[in-house]
């Protein structure tokens, strides 16, 4: 079971210049819930100046409730709900004016329970109605609506259940071998990932392709480049060549290109200076 909202910023992209312009969030979903979820996470925020945000996405499927104030389209102002599957590249939103948004995270291989007709890679890159994902739309008037965010985690925690999620243990065996892959840097092969999860490789594959939504390759590459991240944001001062091996790339040329490849720019263009 899910500990809890993650207290660390890992995949967001200078996240201190982020929480200046907006109000960021994390919420614990309800006790039912904690198995698939990572957690909820509420923004806010009203701006004078434009702001564009940038994350290199979790292995992660997320619920997105949006609102967006004056200069948006009718759609933005009403508000809208998309579910959103693991995006392979760097997610850049740009915010403007007022706005709201409550997401939620789904652990990588729990989304599958609450949308179960079809396999999660049939929504990796796409935004898509969550209408249209869900067997219901997410009440927005509820989610969006009020000033106290407890009644909006509230509302969350009522339309999940109401899903009724049932337990499956493929996604338990998905959700397990993930969370290795992100605490253990040892794990740097399928092979051993799946030796270790009692899976052939091409078993493996599949169970990936159908319940968190992208390969378990594609899974170890993105952690390590989540903390490939995390290290250029903490000071200049970065052995490469180290972490590199640390990582399991053969050398620091391949840390920095598939870095450069995921984020756009090379990690010392994240340094301090």
């Amino acid at each position: 079971m899910a500990a809890g909202p993650r207290r660390d910023t890992r995949g967001i992209v200078d996240a201190p210049d982020l929480f200046a312009h907006v109000r960021f969030r994390r919420r614990e979903p309800a006790p039912e819930l904690r198995r698939y979820l990572e957690h909820y996470w509420l923004i806010d925020w009203d701006l004078t100046e434009p702001y564009a945000a940038h994350v290199v996405p979790h292995p992660s499927v997320n619920l997105v409730c949006q609102r967006y104030g004056a200069g948006g389209s009718s759609r933005e102002r009403s508000g809208y709900a998309e579910v959103g599957g693991v995006d392979p590249g760097l997610f850049t939103r740009k915010l403007a004016g007022r706005g709201r948004v409550c997401g939620v995270q789904f652990r990588p291989g729990g989304f599958r329970p609450f949308a179960p007709g079809r396999p999660v890679s049939a929504w990796t890159g796409v935004r898509a109605d969550a209408a249209g994902v869900l067997r219901m739309p997410p009440p927005l008037d509820a989610v969006l609506g009020p000033e106290d965010e407890d009644a909006r985690v509230a509302a969350l925690d009522a339309f999940l259940l109401a899903l009724e999620p049932r337990p499956d243990p493929r996604a338990a065996l998905a959700m397990a071998a993930v969370d290795r892959v992100r605490t253990d840097r040892t794990v740097r092969r399928v092979d051993g990932l799946a030796r270790d999860t009692g899976l052939s490789a091409r078993s493996l594959q599949r169970l990936f392709s159908a319940y968190v939504g992208v390969g378990p390759k594609w899974v170890i590459l993105r952690y390590r480049i989540h903390e490939a991240l995390e290290a250029a944001e903490a000071g200049p001062e970065v052995d490469w060549a180290r972490l590199a091996a640390d990582l399991g790339y053969s050398d620091q040329a391949h840390l920095v290109r598939d870095f450069t490849a995921t984020v756009g720019v090379p990690p010392t263009a994240f340094a301090p200076h």
